[in-house]
């Protein structure tokens, strides 16, 4: 695999970030390429304190960083030299597979749907977050891309949800479940109840709403929310 690193997100820039590189080249073989995205003097002098000079190194060097408090869409026009910006594009090239980035997530979103587009039938990315229960783990979708969905965003969350279960999770039929205040399938508004009928009409293992206090219990491997109530989870 190939990454694009924005090595000037997050709270702690560069050292903390190249540091995680570092130690993520030595364990992990099946990198066969970094990209380091950012200020390339402040990554060359945090690469030297750790003595790395792995080959599978490569450094993007971008001039601008979006810091938090900047608006997402603005800054991913504004600052088109910034370390996330410039770290989509390697993946725009083909360079890499993926961005890993710790900073501005609108920002990396913004980016990516203005640079990289979403997939066919997708019409809004989400955030899926990995989450453990007590016996397992599970993805919820979406923790906070976007925080008002309509009822078929919902429904294409379930179906990258149910893609990322069973291919990263290895769960074989992953089932799927909506966050309402009821297990009824008339709880619930008006987004909730629209976006039931079309889960429940889909192909997917949909197996009804969730209430909140449920989640922890392994109900299902998949959860399904719009941004705003996956984010306060």
């Amino acid at each position: 695999m190939k990454i694009a690193l924005d090595a000037m997100g997050g709270d702690f820039g560069p050292p903390n970030l190249v540091a995680g590189a570092v130690m993520a080249l030595r364990e992990y073989q099946q990198i066969k390429k970094l990209y380091l995205v950012g200020d390339s003097a402040k990554i060359e002098s945090e690469l030297r304190k750790h003595q790395c000079n792995d080959s599978r190194i490569d450094i993007v060097h971008a001039t601008q960083v979006v810091e938090m408090s900047d608006r997402a869409w603005t800054a991913v026009r504004r600052k088109k030299d910034s370390s996330i910006s410039r770290a989509v594009d390697v993946v725009k090239r083909g360079d890499a597979d993926a961005v890993v980035s710790a900073g501005h997530t609108g920002a990396a979103v913004a980016a990516s749907m203005i640079k990289l587009r979403t997939l066919e039938g997708i019409d809004r990315p989400g955030i899926a977050a990995v989450l453990p229960t007590q016996f397992n783990v599970f993805v919820l979708i979406d923790a906070g891309a976007n925080i008002d969905a309509r009822p078929e965003h919902l429904l294409q969350y379930g179906i990258m949800g149910s893609v990322y279960s069973s291919h990263v999770l290895r769960y074989k039929t992953p089932r799927v479940g909506l966050i309402s205040l009821g297990e009824e399938d008339v709880k619930g508004n008006e987004l909730t109840k629209e976006a039931f009928k079309m889960l429940k009409a889909s192909s997917l293992n949909f197996r009804g709403n969730i209430e909140g206090r449920h989640l922890f219990e392994d109900p299902v491997e998949v959860v399904v929310c719009d941004g705003f109530v996956g984010n306060v989870i």
